[in-house]
């Protein structure tokens, strides 16, 4: 007969082995979607630089499917209207980004992130940044969709993440929804930044994450049979061999059973 702990521990099995094998789905998800977006990265960064006009507006956010789209923009860089992105590190090294915005021809301006400077830990000490190319400018850069969060607010001409939203604001200028990492800009500056990362297109350990879960589930189920059939192997091994009738062995029975035999048989 199977015990209530059994039953109870069957229980727990199943439910355990259920679990993991839903965290598998949800990591082999999470592969797919990673797969189809590095796919869309790809796209875009093979395709030629269209005008931002045909791929961003004032007004309207980014499209995620538009990131890392080449644009071009020609127009005139308003330095003083600078934003500094604190708290950028590159290999472990502190420093910034300077997002400059480009008053286009067609009249909106378009937030370019002009590279990364080291500054060192400045926290919110003064940022000195190289100025950006006078006069008429070309820009060719990656399109990036605006961070959310409290870490878009700007403050002091500072802010820890870009935000068209909340830099157009602050700066009190009609920009484009967005904003792009340059790629290169014609006249090149005096004193260039470091250029953007480019995006990572690994899929990431989804696919072994995947298998880790599986395989925590099977654990679950193969050790509860083991379990089981160690434990009834042990009570097996423990059981009392049977007991033989009453008084069978004994010789004063043995001998009336014979002649009660020995009787019936005369």
């Amino acid at each position: 007969m199977v015990s209530r702990r059994w039953v109870l521990f069957a229980l727990v099995v199943v439910v355990l082995a259920y679990g993991c094998y839903l965290l598998g789905q949800w990591q082999f998800h999470r592969l797919q979607d990673r797969e189809t977006t590095n796919a869309q990265t790809r796209a875009n960064l093979r395709a030629d630089p269209a005008p931002v006009g045909d791929v961003l507006a004032p007004g309207r956010a980014a499209e995620p499917r538009d990131e890392w789209r080449r644009v071009t923009a020609t127009g005139t860089y308003l330095g003083e209207k600078s934003t500094v992105i604190r708290y950028q590190t590159r290999d472990g090294a502190s420093g910034v980004d300077v997002v400059t915005p480009l008053r286009t021809d067609a009249g909106p301006s378009l937030l370019v992130d002009r590279g990364w400077l080291k500054t060192g830990n400045v926290g919110a000490d003064e940022v000195d940044a190289p100025a950006p190319p006078s006069g008429e400018v070309t820009v060719v850069g990656y399109v990036r969709v605006d961070a959310t969060g409290n870490a878009v607010t700007v403050t002091d001409r500072s802010a820890r993440a870009i935000s068209s939203r909340e830099i157009g604001r602050a700066t009190g200028l009609q920009v484009y929804g967005g904003f792009v990492d340059a790629e290169r800009e014609t006249p090149a500056p005096r004193t260039s930044l470091v250029p953007a990362e480019q995006p990572d297109l690994g899929n990431g350990p989804h696919f072994f994450y995947g298998l880790q879960w599986w395989f925590f589930g099977l654990l679950a189920v193969f050790g509860f049979f083991y379990l089981a059939y160690d434990e009834r192997k042990k009570l097996r091994a423990g059981a009392p061999p049977p007991q033989p009738s009453e008084g069978a062995g004994h010789p004063a029975v043995d001998r009336e059973h014979r002649a009660a035999d020995e009787a019936r048989s005369g």
